[in-house]
């Protein structure tokens, strides 16, 4: 019986042997292909934490130099801060604070600069949305029209539209538009809560237009309940 047992033990042994041979170069290529994919995807998210602590402490002393209200200083935070940390969410609320504060002390170029960079590189929709909207209102500002409508066309996060319209109405009329800018401004009426100053913003605009946007509103969802 004894002997029975060692035979069936060596044939197992010699079975997993020529099977180590013919498939454990294979195997031991996969599980190192693992174990390194692993490695690689824990070291990514060591850098992704170190990344965020260091862009968070830089955002921290950009923010304690825009409180100074040094301009030129806050510049070369941000440079710094874009070119160590671009990816982060820290640079792009540093691009918003400093185009914020660069444009305050008359500095537009350089609030362009910020604002297009973050419009152009950010990866949240929201911060791109916000940058481009603020961009829009710089450039209306230098009368470059059609560089500002530029950049208020294409996608915009649903909750960024009423906004868009808005100020899309507003640099219709800057250009002496008033049909196409109420048409503008009634989008964005209606896009808006019906609890937001906003909201009465825009409806001022439109009575100085002439319109009044409930009855159009009224209008249609009389036409929509309509078989």
């Amino acid at each position: 019986m004894a002997k029975q047992l060692d035979l069936e033990e060596q044939e197992q042994l010699d079975q997993i042997k020529h099977f180590w041979k013919q498939y454990g170069n294979p195997i031991t290529w996969v599980l190192i292909a693992i174990l390194g994919a692993f490695a690689a995807w824990n070291g990514y998210q060591y850098w992704q934490r170190n990344q965020a602590v260091q862009a968070s402490a830089l955002y921290d002393e950009l923010e304690r130099l825009a409180a100074q209200g040094d301009p030129a200083k806050v510049q070369r935070a941000f440079t710094d801060m874009k070119d160590k940390f671009g990816r982060t969410t820290f640079a792009m609320q540093g691009g918003l604070l400093n185009a914020r504060l660069q444009q305050e002390a008359g500095k537009t170029e350089d609030a362009k600069t910020a604002l297009t960079w973050v419009a152009d590189k950010a990866s949240d929709p929201a911060y791109k949305a916000i940058a481009r909207l603020r961009l829009a209102a710089l450039l209306a500002q230098a009368k470059d029209y059609p560089a500002a409508m530029a950049r208020l066309d294409g996608d915009f996060p649903a909750e960024f539209k009423p906004l868009v319209a808005d100020r899309k109405g507003d640099l219709l009329m800057l250009q002496e538009k008033p049909a196409e800018a109420r048409v503008q401004y009634q989008q964005a009426w209606a896009g808006l809560d019906v609890r937001s100053d906003y909201r009465q913003l825009v409806e001022i605009k439109l009575t100085a237009l002439g319109a009044d946007p409930r009855p159009a509103a009224g209008a249609a969802t009389a036409a929509e309940a309509k078989p």
